[in-house]
């Protein structure tokens, strides 16, 4: 923060990054060998859509790009009931590094093409041999990671989402302010 800032009493809104999306994949097999999660083959990114021809020609845009890929995984839309669009991707569970580019390039274009502001978060399930699941989002105002684990209807498994929190913290930037830890009840992959 600067002298200006500081004298206003107002700091610079944090920026994302979204090259921090590239760290999944080692994250992937951490998580495989530390806690016995892996990726289920799916991910997703949840914004606001926008009302306009524009933005409809960018998320035609990206969608087509995803789905002109020679290997192209399934790409479907859908909306939760606070009116969040979820771009999906389904692929290959072993793939994370195809499934990490294709949810940089959506964000990337919907940003680029002026949308930033809609943008929420990407997010990306795992499972384990017992059947829990998490989902691992990637904030995208805050540049941040955290867990979420529902364990029931409007229940969450606190201590799996700080395990996963710990365990990630070398290698991923995780989200230390735990309010900002949203319940993503309808979220893909869950």
């Amino acid at each position: 923060m600067g002298l200006w800032e500081a004298m206003r009493a107002r700091s610079r809104p944090k920026r994302n990054n979204l090259d921090a999306l590239f760290l999944l994949p080692s994250a992937a097999i951490t998580l495989q060998t530390s806690l016995g999660f892996t990726p289920v083959g799916s991910g997703s990114v949840c914004y606001r859509s926008a009302v306009g021809a524009g933005f409809a020609q960018a998320q035609d845009d990206v969608v087509a790009l995803l789905r002109d890929d020679a290997e192209a995984p399934e790409v479907t839309l859908t909306q939760d009931s606070y009116g969040f669009t979820w771009l999906v991707v389904d692929g290959d569970p072993a793939d994370v590094s195809g499934l990490c580019t294709d949810l940089h390039a959506v964000n990337t274009t919907l940003e680029l093409n002026g949308f930033a502001s809609g943008l929420l978060c990407s997010t990306m399930p795992f499972t384990n041999p017992a059947g829990q699941r998490f989902v691992l989002v990637y904030l995208y105002k805050q540049g941040t990671f955290y867990a979420f684990a529902p364990s029931g209807p409007q229940q969450r498994d606190n201590l799996l989402e700080i395990t996963v929190r710990d365990t990630l913290a070398p290698e991923l930037p995780m989200e230390q302010d735990l309010q900002r830890w949203m319940a993503l009840w309808d979220a893909p992959g869950l």
